[in-house]
């Protein structure tokens, strides 16, 4: 029997292949101890993940855009999400992780969120049908997010580089901590009802923060942030400065920004642009117009030369004297049918006529009645009955003998 021999860089092919197609090792969830943390410039980290009796290094690629921590240490409890994976240049194990947390200072709060989402999405607070229009031009712009924070700095900044002449509406707000979540849905119920009382117009809403870990954001994964934004009759953009997976303000707001400032940018046109655009449809409206207002000009030239409208009113008269002459020669024909129709009854009538009772009488017929009914048959009469005969003339009365 032939044998099989691979390489060592086949054989660390063969088992990184392996490991990468199976679903047993794919977004495995493990928790441990954070040894040789490793942080480089180009945005990756690099760590080892222990326990009391074994160890697994792992990497987190662009670990600022997956909301990773910016502090951890030696001895931190943590728990990642990744998939197994081999580096074949050494043959060594590790995992590529996609999301960290500190299990020692809030705990699974992935596993809430995944709870949350799948209890909102049953109820369809994600739906695409419930989403409202954002406005396209909109000048009056409600902000629920921290006062002191770098969110509201670039939503002002951004809004007013773009289009100065729009009004924003700030409801300063904890959007970290203990409480950030009743805040912020309180924000977002006061704008509501302002805009009910009559009290203010607002066009749409901005509710959000700058990044931060998954801790720092999780005020915008509770129910009070999601109940409210829901029940919002205001669209709603939920604008939280993170690259990690949808968190739950963002899956059930109207439209979800990256980040406050993408948020602005969402909402509101460049003025200049704007302005731009008018005058480039201006002049071609200007020029539709003009070049409209020409063809008509040249097109009531020709009519003034047209010989029907400049002689208009002889060819009218004409057309009068054309309809006399139609209507003498209807009348005299109407006239001529009715007396022939006459003349034509007047022979009907004479040939009618000869059937008659009179000019029966007179070619020497009679008619005899008995009882003042006519006598049809002789033996309708017997002897000594008494009739009357009725000549051309006259009547006379008879007995039959």
């Amino acid at each position: 029997m032939e044998q099989t021999i691979l390489s060592v860089s086949e054989l660390n092919r063969e088992v990184k292949q392996y490991l990468e197609s199976t679903q047993t090792f794919k977004n495995v969830f493990i928790k441990g101890e954070l040894s040789n943390i490793t942080y480089y410039s180009s945005g990756h980290l690099y760590f080892t993940l222990k326990d009391a009796k074994a160890s697994v290094k792992c990497a987190i690629f662009k670990y600022r855009f997956r909301g990773v921590p910016t502090d951890l240490k030696e001895g931190d409890q943590v728990k990642i999400r990744g998939n197994a994976s081999l580096y074949e240049t050494n043959g060594s194990f590790q995992i590529i992780a996609d999301f960290l947390e500190k299990t020692n200072t809030i705990g699974s709060l992935y596993e809430k969120m995944e709870m949350l989402k799948r209890e909102y999405n049953e109820k369809g607070y994600f739906a695409e049908s419930n989403k409202k229009k954002l406005p396209q031009m909109p000048m009056n712009i409600g902000v629920v997010t921290a006062e002191t924070g770098a969110a509201i700095r670039d939503i002002i900044n951004t809004t007013h580089k773009r289009f100065p002449n729009v009004n924003i509406y700030l409801y300063p707000s904890k959007v970290q901590g203990e409480g950030s979540a009743i805040e912020v849905s309180r924000g977002i119920e006061f704008f509501n009802r302002i805009c009910d009382n009559g009290e203010l117009d607002l066009d749409v809403l901005i509710v959000g923060r700058g990044g931060g870990s998954i801790e720092d954001l999780w005020a915008f994964n509770e129910e009070p942030v999601i109940e409210a934004i829901y029940k919002s009759k205001i669209p709603i953009v939920s604008a939280v400065g993170h690259e990690i997976d949808n968190l739950l303000s963002d899956l059930v707001a109207d439209r979800r920004a990256a980040t406050p400032t993408q948020a602005a940018e969402i909402l509101i046109p460049e003025k200049e642009k704007l302005v731009e655009n008018l005058v480039v449809k201006k002049n071609r409206l200007s020029k539709s117009l003009l070049n409209k207002i020409v063809l008509m000009k040249k097109e009531l030239e020709q009519r003034e030369k047209n010989y029907y409208i400049k002689n208009y009113l002889n060819i009218l008269n004409d057309k009068k004297i054309d309809m006399i002459e139609k209507e003498q020669k209807l009348t005299k024909e109407i006239k001529s049918r009715i007396e022939k129709s006459r003349e034509n009854l007047k022979l009907k009538k004479a040939r009618l006529s000869k059937f008659s009772v009179e000019d029966i009488l007179k070619q020497g017929y009679t008619i005899t009645r008995k009882d003042g009914k006519i006598v049809k048959r002789g033996i309708e009469l017997s002897r000594e009955d008494k009739v009357e005969i009725q000549f051309a003339d006259s009547v006379r009365k008879a007995i039959v003998k």
